[in-house]
């Protein structure tokens, strides 16, 4: 199955050191479109930022006092308006490297999998009851290893 088209803002307020090409982002974003069988056009922005800047966007929407890996804001649009927009993402570049590193993964592997859990996100997955994460991680997995990505899950 093809991908729509996908238009895709990519903002840094972090050091991007260390941080992957707006092509692999592209390439992961539209990984989870296929994978969770989007078939329409969608627009989506990802913001990678700074520990201080995702520990207070967290509190600020979460009301958890520390940085996490990634953050999904979708979108709420009011009655009728019809937008290809999906919502945004924020990735929390230190937080992912540190993961990255106590997880003994590729940076670049769990970076593919924070985006594809965020777009998943997005798209109206969750993983609050055990019967939905374990759906949520399933298609997570069946995504990434389409891109080569081995389980993120597998202990």
């Amino acid at each position: 199955m093809s991908v729509a088209p996908l238009t895709l803002s990519l903002g840094y307020a972090a050091p991007r050191k260390g941080v992957p090409s707006a092509a692999s982002f592209r390439t992961w974003a539209e990984a989870a479109l296929r994978g969770a069988r989007r078939r329409k056009a969608t627009e989506l922005s990802i913001r990678v930022v700074d520990a201080k800047e995702g520990r207070t966007l967290n509190r600020t929407y979460r009301g958890r006092d520390y940085a996490t890996n990634v953050l999904s804001f979708p979108v709420e649009l009011p009655p009728g308006v019809k937008l290809p927009l999906i919502g945004d993402l924020v990735i929390c570049a230190p937080v992912v490297a540190r993961e990255a590193k106590e997880q003994r993964k590729l940076p670049r592997d769990h970076w593919a999998h924070m985006t594809v859990h965020g777009v998943l996100h997005l798209l109206g997955y969750d993983h609050i009851e055990d019967a939905e994460a374990e759906a949520m991680e399933a298609l997570e997995t069946q995504i990434l290893a389409g891109l080569g990505i081995a389980d993120p899950y597998d202990a």
